[in-house]
């Protein structure tokens, strides 16, 4: 049975939620393999919308056990937010696993993000502040506190005072601003340990005897390709693995035990923070991508910035993750333009490229070069086949299609949890 990694193939709010929903009741497994509550997934069932930041989206399947694996930074207190707020909707949420290895995020780190966002000023990241990037350079560094750390007490407030030694002159000399006590850390972090220790497992062990039982796992990732650590536009980028690779170091699963990896791509593109972003729209058709599918950010609430299909940036994720299926959603959002603009290439300073550049500062000057397609009036909400789309609806479809290097299996036509085209089946048949 198969592992099945999804990735964002652009810069997030993709609608990975909805992918992973789609699927949820066809895996045993889905795990979280990177980032923290930074990223937000929505999911719509029926009358009713999740927003989830932290757990992974399979947590609203019934049957499914989810998991928060150790490439993950946790925010206990949003852990336990997210937990009570779905148990107040009577949803299920006791299958929960969380790996011992993951890392945790403190006060301190949330403190950091906040006052070194405000001291970067115009050069500053577009961060969400809630202390993802210090938590994991602290695991870097080798002086993180991880989930386990929880369960022995005098090993936990040896780590938070060693970290803080290296922190409080900083935050006192440099930002002025007061410094944290190590104590009052601890103790708060030590009242999260009985309600934790139920959840904590060795999970890179469960998943592989999941696997060894032939039981469907899908790794969730957060973020999306283009704010990869690595393979993203760094420095304006998030602070882990969001690409497929990720998915091996951040769950403790083989690379060769994978066998398919789905990335999801908006019929559109935006992105959250700062960045460069070749299609960006400055006037009244960005406001209108915007106002129309509503994008707004699920944890943060800030206006995405909205822009036309980016093709090469859709080619470079099919390259980096190896996707063997898209899904492209939000595609009932372009109803009603005469033309839709797709970029096909770029304009640097006279010379031409086929693909992303690797040069940052060529892609932070890349003009689009766009063709145009045919739009279409048609409402397509509620159409459930390929073939009833209107036909400059499937040609937009298959144009993207023969330019992004893998085929789109699924297409979003809605927020609905049934708006949705099949054309192929994610699990690898047809």
């Amino acid at each position: 049975m198969p592992a099945i990694v999804l990735v964002g193939a652009q810069w997030g709010d993709e609608g990975k939620g909805k992918a992973t929903d789609l699927l949820g009741g066809r895996v045993d497994y889905v795990v979280k393999f990177n980032g923290g509550n930074n990223a937000g997934h929505t999911v719509v069932i029926g009358d009713e919308k999740y927003a989830l930041h932290l757990l992974p989206s399979g947590i609203l399947s019934p049957g499914v056990t989810p998991v928060i694996g150790n490439g993950v930074v946790i925010d206990l207190e949003v852990l336990f937010q997210e937990l009570d707020a779905l148990g107040a909707r009577d949803v299920d949420t006791s299958q929960l696993l969380v790996s011992a290895n993951a890392h945790v995020i403190t006060t301190y780190h949330r403190t950091i993000d906040k006052v070194t966002e405000r001291f970067l000023g115009k050069r500053r990241i577009g961060t969400t502040g809630r202390g993802i990037g210090p938590a994991y350079a602290d695991k870097i560094n080798r002086v993180g506190i991880r989930i386990q750390d929880l369960f022995d007490e005098n090993i936990l407030r040896q780590k938070v005072e060693a970290s803080l030694d290296q922190k409080n002159p900083l935050l006192v000399k440099v930002f002025n601003r007061r410094s944290i006590d190590a104590e009052a850390v601890a103790d708060e972090l030590l009242s999260y340990a009985e309600r934790l220790r139920p959840m904590v497992a060795d999970t890179s062990l469960v998943l592989n005897r999941a696997l060894d039982a032939d039981k469907t796992l899908l790794f969730e990732g957060g973020q999306a390709t283009m704010l990869d650590i690595d393979h993203g536009t760094y420095p304006y980028v998030t602070s882990s693995n969001a690409t497929s690779g990720g998915a091996a170091t951040g769950s403790g699963v083989a690379p060769n035990r994978f066998d398919r990896v789905i990335a999801v791509v908006k019929a559109y593109t935006t992105r959250v923070g700062e960045g460069p972003f070749p299609t960006e729209l400055f006037d009244d058709s960005g406001k209108w991508l915007r106002d129309k599918g509503f994008e707004y950010g699920t944890t943060t609430g800030r206006p995405r910035r909205c822009g036309w299909f980016d093709a090469p940036v859709a080619r470079y994720s099919q390259r980096i993750n190896g996707v063997t299926d898209f899904v492209l959603t939000k595609l009932d959002v372009l109803t009603g333009l005469d033309s839709i603009p797709v970029c096909v290439g770029y304009d640097v300073d006279g010379t031409h490229f086929d693909e992303v550049p690797v040069n940052q500062t060529d892609f932070h000057h890349a003009k689009p070069i766009y063709e145009y397609f045919p739009g279409w009036s048609e409402d397509i909400s509620g159409v459930s086949t390929f073939d009833d789309l209107p036909a400059n609806a499937q040609a937009y479809v298959s144009a993207l299609e023969a330019r992004i290097g893998a085929r789109i299996s699924v297409i979003g036509t809605g927020p609905s949890r049934d708006s949705i085209i099949e054309k192929h089946d994610l699990l690898g048949g047809d």
